[in-house]
C-alpha cells in the first residue's frame, strides 16, 4: 500500500503526492512518514529535479491528521521505557519536516537547497498542516468548504511534529493562539490574513509549480533560519514579547481554569522554545508533547473525543441487518423552543419538515425560529440568499395534522405531561403510514409508559435533544420495553443526517444524561443547605473543567423546573423517594419568586439587561456560611462521585449498553469533565481500588448517596479498569 508517491515533469518539479488509500481524507501512518521521508530524499538527490510541490490526490482536502495508532506503535517500540518511545519517535518526526525546510541547502550559508511547495486542494489540519508549515510556500486553492488549522488541543494533546514551534515563529504567539490554544479551523481567505497559508490560487499545483521553478536561495530560507530573526510581537525577553507571555498565560489559566494538562504544556513549550534557537526550541517541544502523551487524561480524552465518538457517529451501536433508514419527511410536533430547534437542523440536513403547534400563529412563530437563525448566519457571510430561501421553503408551519401524511418520521416536542403526549400520539398515529416512525422528545418521561398510547410500539422511541438543539452535539436515543431494531435504526440514521453524535441507552428513570446531572445539581444545593459558599461550590466544578458550576446552572435552567421534577419524582416513587435537604432549598427558591435568570432573580442577582451581577445574599439569611469552609478538593469529590457513581449504577441496569455512550455522553451532554475523558475513564483514571476506598469515606462523612455500587466494589476486589473490562473495541480485538 502506497500513501506517497514521487514523478517528474519536463521542467524538472517533482511531485510528491499524498493519496491514502481507502481513506476519503488522508492519515498519516508510520509506513507514510517512511515512503514520504524517502520520496523527499530522491527528490533532492536527483540532479535534474529543480524544485518538489507536495499535494493531495483527495478531492477537496489535503489531509485530516495523524492516524492515531502510530502513537502507541512509538510507544510499544521502547518495550519498558514508552517515554523515550514517543520522544525518539516524535523526534523522527521532527527530524523528517526539518529535512523538508532544510532542502539540501548548507546549513551555514543556506544556499544550495531546493524549493518546496505544497499545493493544498482543501481542508488541511493537524499534521496535514504542520508539514506544510515545513515547506517554503503554502498555496491553497480558492474552495470555500476547506478548513486549515491545528486542532489536536480538542482532543487532549497539542501539535508536536513541530507545528507549535513553527506557527508561533511565523505569525507570533498572540496571532497563534487561536489556532493553538483554541484549535480554530478557519476558511482559506481567513487563513491567508491570518498569515497561516500563503497564497491562495485557482490552481495550487500550478502555482507552486511556477513559484518552485523561479525562486532563489533567498526564498526559501525560513525566517527563524535567516540571520537577525525577531519573533513576530517580541520574545519573552523582549519588553513587548514579555507582555504578551503573561497576557497568553492568564488568558489560558483565565480559560481552562488549570485543568487541562495539554493547555499547560503547549503554553511551556512556546515560551520555553522561544528562548532558544529553533532546532532546541523543537526538542523542547517533543519533551513536552511526550509529557502530554504520558499524561492519563490525554489517552482518557483521544480515546473519547476521537475514536469512540467517532464510532458512535459511524454507527458502531446500530442494530445489523436493517437496511437504510434515512429520513427524507419529518414530522415537528410543537414549535416551541425544542421543537423549533428540531426543525431547524432537519431542514439544514435538507429534510422537508412538518411544524406543527395548536394554531397558526404559533407554527409560524416556530417557524421564525429558522429565519432569525439564518438572518444572523448572513451577517456573518455564512450563509447566502439562495441557501436561506431553500431552507425555509423545506419548512411547513401549520395547524393540520393531515400535513403529517407521507412523514416517515414524527418527533413529538410537546408540553411535558403524560396525557397530553398520550392525546398527540393517537391522534397523529391515526393519520400517518403504517410505517412511521414515532419517537418523543421527551428529558424525564419514561418511553416505555408513553409507548402505551401507541398501537405500534414497537415502533415507538425516545428521542432526547439538549437545548439549545443547533448548538448541542449530543442525542440521547431512548429504547422502551418493545422498542424494535428498525425504530433504533431509524433514530441513528436521522442522528447521522443532522451530524450530531448519538447514545442509545434503554428506558429508566431520567435515561442518562439527567440522572447524572440532577445529583451533580443536587450536591451543590445541598452544600449550600450545609453552609458551603456558592462561591466556593461553582469555582470547585470550573477548576474540574466544567462549563458552569451546579449552582450557575440551576438558574440556568430555572429553579422552578428543578422543583417541578423533584414533585414529580416523588409523586412517582412514592416512599421510596429519598427526602433531600437540596428540594428544601428549590422549594424555598421558588417560593420567594427566584426563579433563576429567566425571572432575573435566583441564587445570582441580575442587572436590567439580564445580566449576572453577583450571588444573591439573601441566600445566607436562611443558609448562613460556615464558619469553617470545606477543603476545595473534598468540595470536588462531592461534585464527581455524585456523577459518576450514577454512571456506573447506569452501566450495571444496563441502562447503559455500551461504555463509550457513557463518557462520550457525559462529556457532551453536559460538559463533564473533558480533561478526564468521561466519568467512567475517570474512575479507570483514579483507579477502582481508590474508588472504592474513597465511596466508603464519603458514604461515612455523607450518607448513603455515595454508598460505593456492587459492581465497582467488585472490579475494585479484582483490581479491574472500566475500558479493561468493558471497551467492546478490545473484545473485539
Amino acid at each position: 500500500m502506497t500513501d506517497f508517491t514521487l514523478s517528474k515533469d519536463a521542467d524538472g518539479v517533482a511531485t510528491i503526492t499524498w493519496d491514502v488509500p481507502g481513506k476519503t481524507m488522508n492519515v498519516m501512518s508510520f509506513d507514510g512518514l517512511a515512503q514520504l521521508s524517502d520520496c523527499i530524499d530522491q527528490a533532492l538527490a536527483d540532479e535534474d529535479v529543480k524544485g518538489i510541490v507536495v499535494t493531495s490526490g483527495k478531492e477537496g482536502s489535503f489531509a485530516g491528521g495523524m492516524d492515531l495508532n502510530l502513537l502507541a506503535v512509538m510507544k510499544e517500540e521502547a518495550g519498558d521505557n514508552p517515554a523515550k518511545g514517543l520522544f525518539d519517535g516524535t523526534m523522527r518526526m521532527h527530524a523528517l519536516l526539518r529535512k523538508i525546510e532544510m532542502a539540501g541547502m548548507d546549513a551555514k550559508t543556506k544556499k544550495g537547497g531546493k524549493p518546496i511547495a505544497t499545493a493544498l486542494p482543501g481542508t488541511a489540519a493537524g499534521i496535514g498542516m504542520e508539514l506544510p508549515l515545513s515547506t517554503h510556500r503554502i498555496f491553497a486553492a480558492e474552495n470555500p468548504k476547506a478548513k486549515y488549522g491545528l486542532p489536536e488541543i480538542m482532543v487532549g494533546i497539542f501539535p508536536g511534529a513541530g507545528g507549535t514551534t513553527r506557527m508561533v515563529r511565523k505569525v507570533g504567539a498572540i496571532a497563534a493562539a487561536p489556532l493553538l490554544l483554541e484549535g480554530k479551523m478557519l476558511d482559506v481567505k481567513k487563513a491567508k490574513g491570518a498569515g497561516y497559508i500563503d497564497e491562495i490560487a485557482a490552481d495550487p499545483l500550478a502555482a507552486a509549480k511556477e513559484w518552485v521553478l523561479n525562486a532563489k536561495d533567498a526564498d526559501i530560507v525560513k525566517p527563524w533560519d535567516a540571520k537577525g530573526y525577531k519573533m513576530p510581537g517580541g520574545a519573552p525577553y523582549h519588553p513587548a514579547g514579555f507582555m504578551n507571555f503573561v497576557g497568553a498565560s492568564a488568558m489560558v489559566h483565565g480559560k481552562t481554569q488549570g485543568a487541562f494538562p495539554a493547555a499547560k504544556a503547549l503554553l511551556s513549550a512556546v515560551y520555553e522554545g522561544a528562548l532558544v534557537d529553533f532546532d532546541t526550541a523543537l526538542k523542547i517541544e517533543a519533551r513536552w508533547f511526550t509529557s502530554v502523551l504520558m499524561n492519563p487524561s490525554s489517552g482518557a480524552m483521544i480515546r473519547s473525543l476521537f475514536l469512540n465518538k467517532e464510532a458512535l457517529e459511524k454507527g458502531a451501536v446500530r442494530p445489523a441487518g436493517v437496511p437504510d433508514q434515512s429520513v427524507k419527511k419529518i414530522g415537528v410536533l410543537g414549535a416551541g423552543m425544542m421543537g423549533a430547534g428540531i426543525a431547524l437542523v432537519s431542514a439544514q440536513a435538507g429534510m422537508e419538515v412538518v411544524l406543527v403547534d395548536r394554531d397558526q400563529e404559533a407554527a409560524d412563530k416556530g417557524k421564525a425560529y429558522t429565519e432569525t437563525y439564518l438572518d444572523k448566519g448572513m451577517k456573518r457571510g455564512k450563509v447566502t440568499a439562495e441557501k436561506k430561501e431553500a431552507m425555509l421553503g423545506r419548512i411547513t408551519a401549520t395547524p393540520d395534522l393531515d400535513n403529517l401524511k407521507g412523514c416517515d418520521l414524527i418527533i413529538e416536542a410537546v408540553f411535558e405531561d403524560m396525557g397530553v403526549k398520550a392525546e398527540m400520539t393517537k391522534k397523529v398515529e391515526a393519520i400517518i403510514p403504517e410505517d412511521c416512525i414515532f419517537a418523543s422528545n421527551t428529558s424525564t418521561l419514561p418511553i416505555s409508559d408513553l409507548a402505551k398510547a401507541s398501537v405500534r410500539s414497537d415502533q415507538f422511541i425516545g428521542i432526547h435533544f439538549f437545548s439549545p438543539v443547533e448548538k448541542m452535539f449530543l442525542v440521547e436515543i431512548i429504547k422502551g420495553k418493545e422498542t424494535g431494531d428498525r425504530a433504533v435504526a431509524k433514530a441513528l440514521d436521522y442522528v447521522r443526517q443532522i451530524r450530531k453524535t448519538p447514545i442509545v441507552v434503554n428506558d429508566a428513570r431520567f435515561f442518562y444524561a439527567n440522572r447524572c446531572i440532577i445529583p451533580y445539581i443536587n450536591e451543590g444545593a445541598r452544600m449550600i443547605t450545609e453552609g458551603v459558599s456558592p462561591i466556593l461550590i461553582d469555582n470547585a466544578a470550573r477548576q474540574l473543567g466544567f462549563p458552569v458550576g451546579p449552582i450557575q446552572l440551576t438558574d440556568e435552567t430555572s429553579i422552578d423546573l428543578g422543583a417541578k421534577i423533584a414533585r414529580a419524582t416523588k409523586a412517582a416513587m412514592g416512599n421510596a423517594y429519598p427526602e433531600s435537604p437540596s428540594d428544601d432549598l428549590i422549594f424555598w427558591m421558588e417560593e420567594q419568586g427566584r426563579l433563576g435568570r429567566k425571572a432575573n432573580a435566583g441564587f445570582f442577582d441580575y442587572d436590567e439587561k439580564g445580566k449576572r451581577t453577583e450571588y444573591w445574599k439573601g441566600l445566607q439569611d436562611k443558609y448562613p456560611l460556615a464558619e469553617d469552609q470545606p477543603d476545595l478538593i473534598e468540595v470536588q469529590q462531592r461534585l464527581m462521585f455524585a456523577q459518576v457513581l450514577e454512571a456506573v449504577r447506569a452501566l450495571e441496569e444496563g441502562v447503559l449498553e455500551d461504555i463509550r455512550e457513557g463518557d462520550v455522553g457525559a462529556i457532551l451532554g453536559w460538559g463533564f469533565a473533558p480533561w478526564s475523558g468521561g466519568p467512567l475513564s475517570w474512575l479507570d483514571i483514579i483507579g477502582t481500588p481508590y474508588a472504592a476506598e474513597r465511596c466508603d469515606q464519603l458514604t461515612e462523612a455523607y450518607g448513603d448517596r455515595f454508598a460505593c455500587p456492587p459492581l465497582l466494589r467488585e472490579m475494585a476486589e479484582k483490581g479491574q479498569s472500566f475500558y479493561g473490562r468493558f471497551d467492546p473495541e478490545a473484545k473485539a480485538a
